[in-house]
Protein backbone atom coordinates (compact mmCIF):
# COMPACT_ATOMS: atom_id res chain seq x y z
CA UNK A 1 0.00 0.00 0.00
CA UNK A 2 2.50 2.55 0.88
CA UNK A 3 4.36 1.41 -2.29
CA UNK A 4 1.64 3.90 -3.82
CA UNK A 5 2.63 6.74 -2.47
CA UNK A 6 5.78 8.70 -4.79
CA UNK A 7 9.16 8.22 -3.74
CA UNK A 8 9.30 12.09 -3.35
CA UNK A 9 6.47 12.15 -1.05
CA UNK A 10 7.25 9.45 0.85
CA UNK A 11 11.03 10.45 1.74
CA UNK A 12 8.91 13.76 3.32
CA UNK A 13 6.67 12.03 5.07
CA UNK A 14 9.38 10.39 6.50
CA UNK A 15 11.42 13.24 7.46
CA UNK A 16 7.88 13.88 8.78
CA UNK A 17 7.84 10.94 11.06
CA UNK A 18 11.75 11.09 11.95
CA UNK A 19 10.62 14.14 13.51
CA UNK A 20 7.70 13.17 15.50
CA UNK A 21 9.02 9.68 16.51
CA UNK A 22 11.90 11.30 18.25
CA UNK A 23 9.81 13.85 20.16
CA UNK A 24 7.50 10.91 21.24
CA UNK A 25 10.86 8.70 22.19
CA UNK A 26 11.79 11.77 24.23
CA UNK A 27 8.26 12.63 26.12
CA UNK A 28 7.62 8.99 26.79
CA UNK A 29 10.93 7.68 28.05
CA UNK A 30 10.83 4.85 25.70
CA UNK A 31 11.91 3.47 22.71
CA UNK A 32 11.72 -0.28 20.86
CA UNK A 33 14.51 -2.81 20.47
CA UNK A 34 16.54 -2.78 17.90
CA UNK A 35 19.04 -4.34 15.10
CA UNK A 36 22.11 -3.49 13.23
CA UNK A 37 23.04 -5.41 10.72
CA UNK A 38 27.67 -5.40 10.04
CA UNK A 39 27.72 -6.91 6.30
CA UNK A 40 30.66 -7.78 4.67
CA UNK A 41 31.34 -8.55 1.21
CA UNK A 42 33.87 -11.86 0.86
CA UNK A 43 36.51 -9.43 0.30
CA UNK A 44 35.91 -7.84 3.78
CA UNK A 45 34.74 -4.29 2.47
CA UNK A 46 31.86 -3.23 5.05
CA UNK A 47 28.31 -2.25 3.54
CA UNK A 48 26.56 1.25 4.83
CA UNK A 49 23.29 2.89 3.83
CA UNK A 50 22.88 6.50 3.68
CA UNK A 51 19.15 7.38 4.86
CA UNK A 52 16.78 9.93 3.32
CA UNK A 53 15.68 11.35 6.82
CA UNK A 54 17.16 11.75 10.14
CA UNK A 55 20.73 12.97 10.52
CA UNK A 56 23.16 13.64 7.72
CA UNK A 57 26.09 10.62 7.32
CA UNK A 58 26.68 6.84 7.18
CA UNK A 59 24.62 4.05 9.00
CA UNK A 60 24.66 -0.01 8.90
CA UNK A 61 21.09 -1.19 7.95
CA UNK A 62 19.32 -1.89 11.06
CA UNK A 63 16.19 -0.80 12.17
CA UNK A 64 12.85 -1.91 14.71
CA UNK A 65 12.01 -5.07 15.83
CA UNK A 66 8.23 -6.03 14.94
CA UNK A 67 6.51 -7.27 18.04
CA UNK A 68 7.20 -11.14 18.92
CA UNK A 69 9.79 -10.84 16.19
CA UNK A 70 13.17 -12.32 16.93
CA UNK A 71 16.04 -10.16 16.18
CA UNK A 72 17.42 -12.62 13.41
CA UNK A 73 14.92 -12.05 11.79
CA UNK A 74 14.34 -8.57 11.94
CA UNK A 75 17.96 -8.56 11.12
CA UNK A 76 17.52 -10.18 8.02
CA UNK A 77 14.16 -8.05 7.35
CA UNK A 78 15.90 -4.88 7.26
CA UNK A 79 18.98 -5.96 5.68
CA UNK A 80 16.67 -6.64 2.91
CA UNK A 81 14.50 -4.00 3.24
CA UNK A 82 17.27 -1.22 3.00
CA UNK A 83 19.32 -3.05 0.74
CA UNK A 84 17.92 -5.69 -1.47
CA UNK A 85 20.48 -7.83 -0.31
CA UNK A 86 20.13 -11.10 1.38
CA UNK A 87 22.91 -12.13 4.05
CA UNK A 88 24.69 -15.66 5.01
CA UNK A 89 26.45 -17.02 8.00
CA UNK A 90 24.50 -14.60 10.22
CA UNK A 91 25.80 -13.84 13.96
CA UNK A 92 25.20 -12.01 16.68
CA UNK A 93 28.10 -9.73 17.46
CA UNK A 94 26.35 -8.40 20.88
CA UNK A 95 23.75 -5.78 22.08
CA UNK A 96 24.83 -2.01 22.59
CA UNK A 97 22.80 -0.36 25.60
CA UNK A 98 22.32 3.20 24.74
CA UNK A 99 20.19 6.14 24.83
CA UNK A 100 18.17 7.27 22.01
CA UNK A 101 16.60 10.38 21.75
CA UNK A 102 16.20 10.98 25.01
CA UNK A 103 15.32 7.31 26.09
CA UNK A 104 16.81 3.86 27.20
CA UNK A 105 17.58 1.51 23.63
CA UNK A 106 18.86 -1.78 22.94
CA UNK A 107 20.38 -3.03 20.05
CA UNK A 108 21.28 -6.11 18.87
CA UNK A 109 24.47 -6.15 16.64
CA UNK A 110 24.69 -8.68 13.96
CA UNK A 111 27.04 -9.40 11.41
CA UNK A 112 27.40 -11.66 7.97
CA UNK A 113 28.38 -12.10 4.67
CA UNK A 114 26.66 -10.15 1.65
CA UNK A 115 27.62 -11.79 -1.86
CA UNK A 116 25.19 -9.38 -3.42
CA UNK A 117 24.98 -6.01 -5.12
CA UNK A 118 22.99 -3.41 -2.46
CA UNK A 119 20.64 -1.52 -4.68
CA UNK A 120 18.98 1.36 -2.62
CA UNK A 121 15.11 1.49 -2.30
CA UNK A 122 15.14 5.14 -2.78
CA UNK A 123 12.59 6.20 -0.34
CA UNK A 124 13.93 4.93 2.96
CA UNK A 125 17.77 4.30 1.61
CA UNK A 126 19.16 6.79 -0.71
CA UNK A 127 22.61 5.18 -1.16
CA UNK A 128 24.43 1.64 -0.40
CA UNK A 129 27.88 0.28 -0.76
CA UNK A 130 30.29 -1.48 0.20
CA UNK A 131 33.57 0.34 1.56
CA UNK A 132 37.08 -1.01 2.42
CA UNK A 133 37.44 -0.83 6.32
CA UNK A 134 40.67 1.66 5.25
CA UNK A 135 38.88 4.29 3.51
CA UNK A 136 35.42 4.66 5.16
CA UNK A 137 33.17 7.31 4.34
CA UNK A 138 32.41 10.82 6.28
CA UNK A 139 30.45 11.68 8.44
CA UNK A 140 29.83 8.26 9.84
CA UNK A 141 27.29 8.36 12.93
CA UNK A 142 28.70 7.96 16.09
CA UNK A 143 26.16 5.13 16.90
CA UNK A 144 27.95 3.86 13.89
CA UNK A 145 31.66 3.79 14.71
CA UNK A 146 30.54 2.22 18.16
CA UNK A 147 28.93 -0.76 16.26
CA UNK A 148 32.30 -0.72 14.27
CA UNK A 149 34.19 -1.22 17.62
CA UNK A 150 32.36 -3.59 18.46
CA UNK A 151 32.51 -5.72 15.56
CA UNK A 152 36.24 -5.01 15.21
CA UNK A 153 36.90 -6.12 19.10
CA UNK A 154 35.07 -9.51 18.12
CA UNK A 155 37.28 -9.78 15.17
CA UNK A 156 40.46 -9.79 16.75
Amino acid sequence: MLRLIPAPLYRVLLKVAHKVRHRWRKLSGRTGTGVTVIGHDPEGRILLVRHSYGPDGWYFPGGGIKPRELPEKAALREMHEETGCHIEALEQVGIIEEELSGAPHSAHVFEGVVDDHPIPDGREVIEARFFPLHSLPEPLSPRTRARLDLWRTRQR
